[in-house]
């Protein structure tokens, strides 16, 4: 499993390579503080949910407003300058509430974005949604088609604003919005576009010290070795290795790293590089980067 993962992982290199995208770094080992304030989120956006780096598109994010907005996806800058309006085929904006980005579910080689309809704050829902949507080549916009994959959870219905998508395996997790705690950890199985996928339950996440709860986002490194998660006051980081898989990571003890004050933080990413990580709100507030410190 590690050959095979590391393999992939040379492969999505190579995509971004040829693509102009910037090719993944090491992670850092130390972020610098405070956070540089870089722009703002375009009026668009009032309800930013989600922020993804494209990895076909240098200096390029994707992001995505979440219920009671239509259901397209927007491309822009980190300044927040739009650079691309795509309405989206093929479902409805029920409450998406996070955006990833990571390889295809059936050609690992390509690149696409997973929409992530998981909302739910009465807990009621039977059945809930991610959609993944292929990567366009280029930001004319223009109507994209996004194939739905739908599940149920093993348990009982939860509420959720955090996707992952695993860059070596293509494997989906989510975790859910608690607010006791950092939530608990999903596996997506048996997904497809005529069945009916499981969420299977892995672990809870609970933060090292003091409150730790409503996790609003997650992002995964383009190296696979670390995670993000937000919540509305922290974010924290899980550190694995390589050969694990997203879960696994997710059961390491995170760390909290530098955040900043948003009137309702919720969308986070990782650069393309992976040597930083943007900080989006809602209400048009001001975008964040944290760059490393080294």
């Amino acid at each position: 499993m590690g050959d095979a993962r590391a393999a992939l992982a040379a492969a999505i290199l190579a995509i971004a390579a040829s693509a102009g995208a910037a090719a993944p770094g090491l992670p850092c080992a130390r972020y610098r503080t405070p956070p540089v304030r870089v722009g703002r989120v375009p009026a668009e956006l009032i309800e930013l949910s989600g922020l993804a780096a494209s990895r076909r598109h240098a200096g390029v994010y994707w992001a995505q407003n979440d219920s009671g907005n239509a259901f397209e996806l927007f491309a822009m800058r980190e300044d927040g300058t739009l650079v691309g309006r795509f309405p989206l085929r093929g479902g409805i904006n029920v409450d998406c509430e996070d955006l990833a980005i990571g390889p295809c579910q059936e050609r690992h080689a390509e690149t696409c974005l997973y929409l992530a309809d998981i909302g739910d704050n009465l807990e009621r829902r039977e059945q809930v949604t991610v959609y993944e949507i292929p990567e366009p080549a280029t930001l004319a916009a223009r109507p994209l088609a996004a194939r739905r994959l739908v599940f149920t959870y093993d348990d009982h219905a939860h509420n959720a604003e955090a996707l992952l998508v695993d860059p070596h395996d293509a494997r989906i997790y989510l975790v859910t919005k608690e607010i006791d705690s950092l939530g608990s950890v999903y596996r997506l199985d048996g997904l497809g576009a005529r069945r009916v996928g499981r969420a299977v339950r892995l672990h809870g996440l609970t933060a090292p010290a003091g409150f730790g709860g409503l996790t609003t986002g997650a992002a995964v490194h383009p190296s696979g070795t670390r995670v993000l998660l937000r919540t509305y006051t922290q974010v924290w980081e899980y550190h694995g290795r390589p050969e694990q898989s997203l879960g696994a990571i997710l059961a390491t003890t995170p760390v909290a790293v530098p955040t900043a004050t948003q009137p309702q933080g919720e969308a986070v990413t990782y650069t393309a590089d992976g040597r930083g990580y943007l900080l989006g709100s809602e209400r048009t507030g001001p975008l964040y980067r944290v760059d490393c410190a080294e």
